[in-house]
């Protein structure tokens, strides 16, 4: 074989693709270049899993170090075509070489013949790859379907033009892989019959005796790879590493692309990031860099919304809370769902959340396949009332993955049952209609509220939402202290208060009903009835409701001493940690506020003091709580004769 060089393909007399038309194989994708290329590539690393280790998957954006930036200018400008038909040789001369590299390991490598034509059935991973185009998978229940996703890698790259490194076993042991790919678009040299024609794709590697184009192997690959600067592999690790030569950002920063491509990861991929029901340990692992930083991959069990994707995955893998979705003509299972819901405050947006169709706020399910990667949010309905929100996770059943995986685009990112025929057609259209079904009888409070209602039925509203509610302290224990109601002559009154938790954080883990104080031992003060002094007794813990369409903290009570008392509702915001209250929020920001009374008739009272006669007679006092913060409420009473 000769030293490496470029080749350029020129059509056979048979014809031949031309490179125009391999780069439209993605059509006109909604989704940006560098979300396209996350989702492409991560779904080929899961598809060459060798099933024995978690793979490691790595994407590092950075310039060319100048200790290895000569290589590159010596070897791959060899031949290189003029710039009007590849314009590789402007983007490597540059003072700074751009690269995105897209590596992985614990996967099987680019095995196989490296020719197109052996008739080898077992393993054509390297020209299915590297030379041919549209092949259908062969790795059952995979995320990928004919292999066009493999473009984005060309049309990421400002010149069109990518480096291969692969190791995989062959016969007798490993083997080190290393070829040079381009794609750029077709031309001609001279004119008429003694001209030729090239179909614009390129090849860097060297040419064997008959003439065709191969990559370089053993150890004279591992040699040019160490002088290219790319990652080694081990001595028994496989995998593949693919170097886009200048990408394109668009209008971001190279800090913002490596951000950007950190937080699409955890947005299309977070269900490879949980641990394994088994094992527990991951199937995937995410790494990022830019220009040699550690850009942080955020943990979807942290990060609001991603955590209420996370807890309805797990709904849908326990047998107790997913949801069974069938098709009943014909009949079949769909799949299976689950939903999680909570009272969240707006979040603020990301730009991969926006890629992903999703804003400030949450009302969509993750649709997945067998393969259990991202194919889209699909936007539901949205809920009545602010602050709740919901997430849900279908994935389709294995029975059926060959349906859904042919209602997908070349990009994976949604489900056309108008693209399908026949029961295909039925049973992706079903399971769209079966989810709105359920999702709209999640946000359906007591049977009466329809989507777009701006009024809620009162009555069940607790037990509806009672799984929004995290558990509790200490339940029915009021605190009694003394404190003065106002500067008149003295008084005994009696308060308790109870604090909500901090439900508008995130929803989950916190912790609601708390008293501030144990009772201290008080004796009875001249002027009270018969000694007693009036006492507030806790009924449960506070809970949150819907009233007229928005979010309430109820705290229900009752007063254990005889008389008419005068209560009046006091709130603040709890400081975390202590004992201690905020009343003086900060200049802007929210505070809880009272909302009213509600009696043992269901009738609601908006005057701040009222007067209540003590009784087994259920009251209970409703606040709309401030956002982000943990709110405390206070009920005091005094006997109104205190007052004459």
């Amino acid at each position: 074989m000769t030293e490496p060089a470029w080749h350029s393909q020129t059509f056979p007399p048979e014809g031949a693709s031309a490179a125009e038309g391999i780069r439209n194989q993605l059509g006109r994708p909604e989704l940006d270049l560098l979300t396209i290329l996350v989702r492409e590539s991560a779904q080929n690393s899961w598809d060459a899993r060798t099933g024995d280790t978690t793979v490691d998957y790595h994407l590092d954006l950075k310039v060319v170090s100048p200790a290895h930036a000569p290589a590159w200018r010596e070897l791959l400008t060899r031949r290189v075509p003029v710039h009007e038909n590849l314009p590789l040789r402007q983007a490597i001369s540059s003072p700074a070489i751009r690269v995105l590299t897209v590596s992985d390991r614990g996967t099987t490598g680019l095995g196989g013949p490296t020719r197109a034509d052996n008739a080898v059935v077992e393993n054509h991973d390297f020209v299915s790859f590297i030379r041919n185009i549209g092949e259908p998978r062969d790795t059952e229940l995979g995320g990928g379907t004919y292999g066009f996703g493999k473009g984005i890698f060309y049309l990421l790259s400002k010149p069109g033009t990518v480096l291969v490194h692969t190791r995989c076993k062959v016969s007798g042991g490993f083997e080190t892989r290393l070829m040079g790919c381009a794609l750029w678009k077709s031309y001609a040299e001279g004119e008429g019959l003694s001209g030729r024609r090239y179909t614009g794709r390129h090849w860097w590697g060297a040419v064997s005796a008959d003439g065709v184009v191969e990559p370089l192997v053993g150890a004279e690959a591992d040699a040019t790879a160490e002088r290219l600067g790319l990652r080694p592999f081990g001595r028994r690790e496989t995998g593949t590493t693919v170097v886009v030569i200048d990408p394109d950002l668009g209008e971001r920063k190279i800090q913002e692309a490596g951000e950007y491509l950190a937080e699409t990861i955890a947005w299309n991929l977070w269900p490879k990031m949980l641990a394994g029901s088994d094992d527990g340990i991951p199937p995937m692992r995410f790494s990022v860099q830019c220009d040699g930083m550690t850009v942080p991959v955020p943990d979807p069990r942290e990060t609001t919304p991603l955590d209420m994707f996370v807890a309805a995955h797990e709904a849908m893998q326990s047998d107790e809370d997913h949801k069974e979705l069938r098709c009943y003509n014909p009949k079949a299972k769909l799949g299976n769902l689950g939903l999680e819901k909570r009272f969240v405050s707006p979040f603020a947006e990301t730009p991969a959340g926006v890629a992903a169709g999703i804003g400030s706020t949450v009302h969509h399910v993750c649709l997945m396949r067998t393969a259990e990667l991202v194919v889209t949010y699909h936007a539901g309905p949205k809920p009545p009332a602010e602050y709740v929100s919901y997430a849900g996770v279908f994935r389709a059943a294995a029975e059926l993955d060959s349906a859904f995986a042919a209602s997908e685009p070349p990009t994976h990112d949604a489900w056309h049952w108008q693209s399908l025929e026949g029961r295909d057609k039925t049973y992706v259209k079903t399971t769209f209609t079966r989810i709105k079904e359920h999702v709209e009888e999640l946000i359906d409070v007591d049977g009466r509220v329809k989507t777009g209602s701006s009024e809620i039925a009162l009555g069940a509203a607790s037990r509806t939402f009672s799984d929004l509610v995290a558990g509790s302290w200490g339940v029915g224990g009021a605190s009694d202290y003394r404190q003065a109601f106002k500067p008149v002559a003295p008084i005994t009154e009696t308060s308790a208060s109870q604090r909500s938790g901090d439900l508008f954080d995130s929803g989950a883990g916190s912790d609601v009903g708390a008293s501030l104080a144990p009772a201290p031992d008080i004796r009875p003060e001249p002027g009270t009835s018969n000694g007693r002094r009036p006492r507030v007794e806790y009924l449960d813990s506070p809970s949150y409701e819907i009233r007229a369409g928005h979010v309430v903290l109820i705290q229900a009570f009752r007063i254990t001493t005889p008389g008419l008392h005068r209560c009046a509702a006091d709130f603040g915001v709890a400081l975390a940690g202590t004992s201690s209250r905020e009343t003086d929020p900060p200049r802007g920001a929210d505070e809880p506020q009272f909302f009213g009374w509600e009696g043992p008739d269901g009738e609601l009272r908006t005057e701040q003091s009222q007067v209540l006669e003590g009784s087994e007679d259920v009251w209970r006092v409703l606040v709309r709580p401030a956002p982000d913060t943990t709110t405390e409420i206070t009920v005091t009473a005094r006997r109104e004769e205190a007052l004459r």
